[in-house]
């Protein structure tokens, strides 16, 4: 099922940091202490979407920043799966 603007906008409110872009995707950046915790983080995300066949975009970039956007593409539109990762990501502790 995909969400309307409004349901976005309140479900965005109990995950801190995370946007909805005019792109159609969830986004959040992390920083982190240095390059390995950026890689350590971007493996546990990994993992994660695989565990739940959900794959978001990841980018490193600076060197400890990573950028997390999302979408569930076959439906081109924000739906459970998008948040049920999100919750996940929220999780990772690097």
């Amino acid at each position: 099922m995909a969400y309307s603007a409004d349901q976005i906008k309140s479900k965005l409110a109990e995950h801190h940091g995370w946007t909805h872009g005019e792109d159609g995707k969830l986004h959040k950046e992390f920083t982190f202490k240095n390059f390995s915790r950026a890689l350590l983080f971007v493996n546990a995300v990994g993992f994660h979407a695989e565990q739940i066949d959900h794959h978001p975009d990841i980018s490193i970039h600076s060197y400890k920043h990573v950028t997390i956007s999302m979408k569930s593409h076959d439906a081109d539109a924000i739906t459970d799966r998008d948040f049920r990762l999100v919750e996940r990501i929220e999780s990772i502790r690097i």
